[in-house]
């Protein structure tokens, strides 16, 4: 089969890799859809994220969907034909993290495009089947892909306990914070502002939903008319944490989800005078369930993210579109093309 290989920095080939075999309770899928996310730009164009270091030749991309075409043992054979997203993540299931039901924080997680793990920019994929999850007939490809970042968004939904009522202000309005924006009001918040600097993305946003967008170029988050009581930070950009927790009511939560600050000086007096709350969020845990029902039912829409899609022999075009493309939101890969 054919699979698009990192070979080293800003070097990515198509070549042809050995079929997929199915071991016990797994699945092979055949892949229609792959999102690329920011991760996959960053070991494209750096070789690493963190302590993650691409120290051999590795297949990209964990945002996926496609059909399954093989099964292998213990796997009912009536699952072959089925449509599913796939979740990047399987757990050991045995750890003390899986058995509280925190699988997310399994110290042996095996994750898509992860080094050393191989991902989904390829024509066929091995998972486990309970990591494929089916999706409805309703729903297209690439949303069915693009479940994986929903998931992340509602995973800091519930880290924020949003809730009927909820005043949320998500600061980034990339895919992230587009899809934790639309989770959030499906959760029930009733005021959900989007900031950002982007122009054409806090256009989406505000037609996505979102009850105000500020471009914090020209207005300052301590102009809002309401203090939020939960912030989404989806930007990993440290002067967006710092306004966000500037201007959270009193006993707000803080959700960090945006990764891109190793560091931050926290204004420690400010968080015990107003008892504010800080939570990080890793991936996901249990959540495919909820995002598949928010698409489905029409609360979240997934499909308008997507603004470009390249065949698999484009992957590494797709990699840096974002870059290259302000107007970019998500683009996706379709490795039967």
């Amino acid at each position: 089969m054919r699979a698009a290989v990192l070979r080293g920095t800003r070097d990515l080939v198509v070549e042809e890799r050995p079929e997929p075999v199915p071991g016990p309770g797994q699945v092979v899928v055949e892949v229609a859809s792959v999102g690329v996310c920011g991760s996959d730009t960053h070991y494209y164009e750096h070789g690493r994220i963190g302590h993650f270091v691409v120290e051999a030749p590795l297949i990209l991309g964990h945002e996926a969907s496609g059909t399954i075409s093989e099964v292998g043992p213990g796997v009912p054979r009536d699952r072959i034909g089925q449509r599913v997203s796939i979740e990047p993540g399987v757990p050991d299931l045995t750890c003390v993290h899986c058995l509280a039901g925190r699988y997310n924080l399994c110290p042996e997680m095996v994750f898509f495009a992860t080094p050393p793990v191989d991902g989904a920019l390829a024509e066929r994929v091995a998972v486990h089947q309970a990591f494929a999850h089916p999706v409805p007939g309703s729903m297209s490809d690439d949303a069915a892909a693009l479940l994986e970042p929903l998931s992340v968004g509602v995973w800091a939904c519930r880290k924020g306990r949003v809730t009927a009522g909820s005043r949320v202000l998500v600061t980034g309005a990339g895919p992230i914070g587009l899809v934790a924006a639309q989770t959030a009001l499906a959760f029930g918040a009733t005021e959900v502002v989007v900031s950002d600097v982007n122009p054409s993305r806090l256009a989406l946003a505000k037609d996505l939903g979102a009850t105000q967008v500020v471009d914090v170029r020209e207005t300052r988050l301590a102009d809002l008319d309401h203090r939020p009581g939960i912030l989404l930070e989806c930007s990993g950009n440290a002067r967006a944490t710092l306004d966000g927790l500037a201007v959270l009511d009193r006993a707000g939560r803080a959700v960090l989800v945006g990764m891109g600050v190793d560091e931050l000086a926290l204004p420690v007096a400010h968080l015990q005078e107003r008892e504010l709350e800080i939570a990080g969020t890793f991936r996901y845990a249990g959540t495919w369930p909820t995002a598949i029902a928010l698409v489905s039912s029409g609360r979240v829409d997934l499909d308008r993210l997507v603004t470009g899609s390249f065949a698999l022999q484009d992957s590494a075009a797709a990699l840096t579109a974002g870059r290259d493309d302000p107007a970019a939101v998500k683009v996706v890969v379709r490795p039967q093309t």
